[in-house]
């Protein structure tokens, strides 16, 4: 009893697992390569809570290999070698499964010392990483490691755990436990995909609840209490923060005020008031731009107010811009026009700058052609006139092109009246 009972709920076989289906579902590359028996090294990647280190598990239980269990936030090249040491000995005769969890926090070195043996197979790797293992694990071990990627697990299919979890109580303690259907589904939704929160918050709700000696009976108030925030999946330098931040900025981009607001709340309840500023200023340059271009000292108004008074305040200016951003006319003509400019840089194809734009007052004897000949605009109708400003190499090159919007089309037709 003194495990959580998020580990005393662990899954029997495939089937008691809930989620996942595109990985173990019936018929499924993962579940066919779990039931055929030879397990290749595997690399589970997804959030927290939803079934990696179970389903690890469940594979070292039906492999003949000796299991060893690291965890990468503690292991220390010595556990490497040690279990490194077991190879030649009887408990690594039939070789051994090294069950990793957190791969991420192993550094390059300490990925390297399993290679040589995941490589001649003595040693069979299930790593689990919260992060994108492309990014965080060492390229040799992943090119000999097949990646799976966990989802988050649905409501639905955490209702289906929350009973069991409270039938499993109910057994263990030998009384009956009353929970409402409401009660089950404000668990399931609250806890945000994560399996593990909701069995966390099962157990606290039943060690809470009334009790009249042979039944327990857990209240909407006790949920609503303990629940809490556990939707909230947050972590400043994982995924999560920047698939949030990409959806906060591409639902603005889309001109989608519900879903842009939805996610600025979940940047402000994690805290990340800078971030949710930042992104908010951007899409205002890059994605509105040019066909509103008054937006843009709005919104910066709206950011210096909302760090001004700071939060929970900072939400009111800040729901005023990205409303604004979404239903304002977008433009992103200025942004690839930039973009083009300095692919061309980059290329190096670039220049010197023409002579006329050059600052200088002075002509070398051997200059034939003295003189910095710089037509000044404003001496001239509509101050414009014609003259090269780009280098030789780019003469006639053209990066910006008019957007379709009202503004840019003003523009247009301005300046083709003047050119002409």
């Amino acid at each position: 009893m003194n495990k959580p009972l998020a580990d005393r709920f662990r899954p029997k076989s495939l089937d008691d697992m809930v989620g996942q289906e595109h990985l173990i579902g019936e018929g499924k590359p993962l579940r066919r390569i779990i039931e055929g028996g030879e397990i290749p090294n595997l690399i589970f990647y997804g959030p927290s809570g939803v079934g990696k280190t179970t389903l690890a598990a469940y594979i070292a239980e039906k492999t003949n290999k000796t299991l060893k269990k690291l965890n990468g936030t503690t292991a220390s090249t010595a556990d490497i070698k040690a279990i490194v040491a077991q190879l030649d000995t009887f408990s690594g005769l039939n070789g051994i499964l090294l069950y990793l969890d957190e791969i991420q926090y192993f550094n390059k070195k300490q990925q390297q010392t399993l290679l040589e043996f995941i490589e001649n197979g003595s040693i069979t790797l299930i790593a689990s990483t919260t992060e994108n293992p492309y990014f965080y694990v060492y390229n040799a071990i992943l090119s000999r490691s097949t990646v799976f990627e966990f989802k988050s697990v649905s409501p639905q299919e955490v209702e289906k755990a929350v009973r069991r979890a409270v039938s499993l109580l109910e057994e263990e303690q030998g009384i009956s436990i009353e929970i409402s259907g409401d009660c089950v589904r404000r668990i399931a939704f609250g806890c945000g995909g994560d399996v593990r929160k909701a069995m966390n918050a099962v157990e606290l709700c039943v060690l809470a609840a009334d009790s009249d000696g042979a039944r327990r009976i857990v209240t909407d108030e006790a949920v609503e209490q303990l629940v809490q925030k556990s939707a909230m999946r947050y972590d400043r330098d994982g995924d999560e923060h920047y698939d949030i931040l990409s959806a906060y900025q591409k639902s603005m981009r889309g001109s989608d005020p519900d879903a842009a607001l939805h996610y600025l709340g979940r940047l402000l309840e994690a805290g990340d008031l800078p971030g949710a500023c930042r992104r908010l200023m951007v899409c205002a340059c890059e994605d509105v731009g040019l066909a509103y271009p008054q937006i843009i000292p709005i919104v910066k108004s709206c950011v210096d107010i909302a760090q001004a008074v700071g939060l929970p305040e900072a939400r009111i200016p800040l729901a005023d811009a990205v409303v604004m951003v979404c239903n304002a006319p977008k433009s992103n003509s200025a942004y690839l026009a930039m973009d083009a400019a300095l692919s061309d840089i980059r290329r190096g194809v670039s220049g010197p700058i023409p002579r006329q734009l050059q600052n200088k007052h002075y002509d070398g004897a051997d200059n034939p052609d003295k003189g910095q000949h710089y037509l000044y605009p404003h001496d001239f109708p509509n101050h414009y006139t014609p003259q090269q400003y780009l280098p030789d190499a780019l003469k006639n090159k053209s990066y910006y092109t008019f957007g379709d919007n009202k503004n840019e089309q003003a523009f247009r037709q301005y300046w083709e009246r003047v050119k002409k």
